[in-house]
């Protein structure tokens, strides 16, 4: 919990210092509740530390001070306009402030930028003088410039100050919101930790004491050399002697602090594109240059004043995958592409491209039923355009409860099976699926197609050509039996027919009063018991290819 107290430190030093000087002068302060203020420090998640830190600041502010409260990303997720003024500048406000940070519920993005803005406007900043307090644990999600801002505030203000805490954020976020202060005269306070956050308020709490009027500047130095914008540079090829990426290729660049032994230590950032430069602290570090499927990494040291551009080879080519159901034809979108390449697997559908390591690549493509497996060979910066042919025609099925009554109903299932049949004597499947029209791409060859709706299912042999279509419908000679029994447990349908025991075939069977199924056509009949009643009451009921039949049973 050192980080909360410190924090608290830092904001009341900020109050202390600079607030109390402007007098009867307005401020606001702006609360980050975005989804990661629910991250934990010490097993506390960080808005629970803000909303006591925030209390804690509001008791020792003085009395008089015109005080107000605003938060963005907390009514709605992925929204840059989630931006509310809870208690608006006034004075006596730690009670309703403290009431409105226990109700907020972080759960969305970092409009930081348009959140100063608002506080700026609605203290009028280019009347008078106006301060503003921004607490946040993230950089500026929502397409905007917080340097530029700073800058527009400060020109357009009377006395526009703003300062900046920066709560959890790591060194390089810091400088992405540090400018919101720096550029309007206030100060910024990273809280990494208890500690930083100490050594941060040692040096900025003498400049923070100093009266808000801000100082006549003294007259410039002598200019010094520039310090370079970065020191590190890294390039990369897809293989020796080749030109360098294009700057928006989309590669990655994975950086990690260097152990003893040179593995991997401590990960540092992930950036992206040919053109990324950026500034390391002096030491070793290993860096991962990711491009697609390829990927190669290096040691590089970083010293002070010195610029390292490492070049990186990843010895890889690219392979452009078109999966075709037949010679000639267009890629197939649903087609699913699986790629074996040296170090790793991948799939993807349709035709696709992979920037793969160099060697052989073993392609693994499906359409439908259809599957190829084909070898191919991506030498180091070759483009290779592979043509699979999976080679599958289409089969559309269909069930009809006799001919030209298509089944509409999506409890139909349809299954293709092998028409060559096992050992066993049973086909193996090949595809199946509910509802009728129902289409498939199969390889060329002999089939059966199955269907079965309630207690009745038939089949029929088809055949399959290679980017062919082929309609299959199953007629079922079947119909439909609805039974009504009200005060009916159970209902059960049994064929009119006895066995040489004198048992009838049990066809159906079903809890309720109201039974409704279909049944290849013939004679039927219905049982309907009441609980406890084993012998029940029955009724005749015939049915019909293609009708349905309607059958009440009366009962005691």
């Amino acid at each position: 919990m050192r980080l909360r107290f410190a924090l608290a430190a830092g904001l009341m030093t900020m109050a202390a210092s600079v607030i109390p000087s402007l007098a009867a002068d307005r401020a606001i302060v702006v609360l980050d509740a975005s989804g990661s203020m629910w991250a934990q420090i010490d097993g506390v998640p960080r808005i629970t530390i803000a909303r006591q830190t925030i209390k804690e600041v509001l008791g020792r502010l003085p009395a008089g001070l015109e005080l107000g409260l605003m938060a963005y990303g907390h009514r709605e997720k992925g929204s840059c306009q989630d931006i509310e003024t809870l208690v608006p500048p006034a004075a006596g406000s730690a009670a309703a402030i403290s009431a409105a940070v226990d109700r907020i519920n972080p759960k969305g993005k970092t409009p930081l930028s348009a959140a100063v803005k608002r506080a700026a406007e609605e203290l009028r900043y280019t009347e008078e003088k106006a301060t503003v307090i921004l607490v946040t644990d993230g950089i500026e999600t929502c397409d905007a410039d917080p340097c530029a801002l700073a800058n527009e505030l400060e020109k357009g203000g009377v006395g526009f100050t703003a300062h900046v805490v920066g709560f959890g954020l790591t060194e390089e976020e810091g400088r992405k919101v540090a400018c919101l202060a720096e550029n309007t005269g206030g100060m910024y306070v990273q809280a990494g930790d208890g500690n930083a956050l100490s050594e941060a308020l040692a040096t900025t709490v003498a400049q923070a004491s100093q009266p808000a009027a801000k100082p006549t500047p003294a007259p410039a130095p002598a200019p010094e050399p520039a310090a370079p914008e970065y020191n590190f540079a890294p390039v990369v090829i897809m293989a020796e002697g080749e030109d360098p990426l294009p700057g928006n290729a989309g590669n990655a660049w994975e950086v990690y602090r260097a152990n003893a032994d040179g593995s991997r230590g401590e990960y540092v950032s992930t950036d992206y594109g040919n053109s990324w430069k950026t500034s390391l602290e002096p030491g070793k570090y290993v860096v991962v240059a990711r491009y697609g499927e390829a990927g190669t990494e290096q040691p590089v040291t970083i010293e002070a004043g010195k610029l390292t551009e490492p070049l990186f080879v990843l010895n890889a080519g690219t392979l452009i995958v078109r999966p075709l159901a037949i010679p000639g034809g267009e890629p197939v979108d649903g087609a699913a592409v699986n790629l074996v390449y040296p170090g790793g697997e991948t799939t993807t559908y349709g035709q696709a491209t992979f920037i793969t390591p160099a060697g052989e690549q073993k392609l693994n493509v499906r359409i439908g039923a259809g599957e190829v497996t084909e070898t191919v060979v991506v030498n180091a910066g070759d483009t290779v355009t592979k043509d699979v042919v999976v080679g599958v025609g289409r089969a559309v099925t269909n069930a009809a409860y006799v001919p030209g009554m298509k089944v509409e109903d999506g409890g139909l299932f349809l299954e293709i099976l092998k028409a060559a049949k096992k050992l066993d004597g049973s086909r193996g499947s090949v595809v199946s699926a509910y509802g009728p029209d129902s289409a498939h791409e199969v390889p060329p060859g002999d089939y059966v197609l199955h269907a079965r709706i309630g207690e009745t299912d038939a089949e029929t042999p088809f055949s399959v050509k290679v980017g062919e279509t082929t309609d299959v419908e199953v007629v079922l000679n079947a119909g439909v039996l609805a039974i009504s029994a009200p005060g009916a447990h159970s209902i059960e349908i049994l064929g009119a027919k006895k066995d040489i025991q004198g048992k009838r075939k049990s066809f159906s069977y079903s809890y309720g009063e109201e039974f409704q199924t279909t049944l290849p056509a013939g004679d039927y009949v219905v049982v309907a018991r009441q609980l406890n009643d084993d012998a029940g009451k029955e009724a005749e009921a015939k049915v019909s290819a293609g009708e349905r039949t309607e059958t009440a049973v009366a009962l005691p």
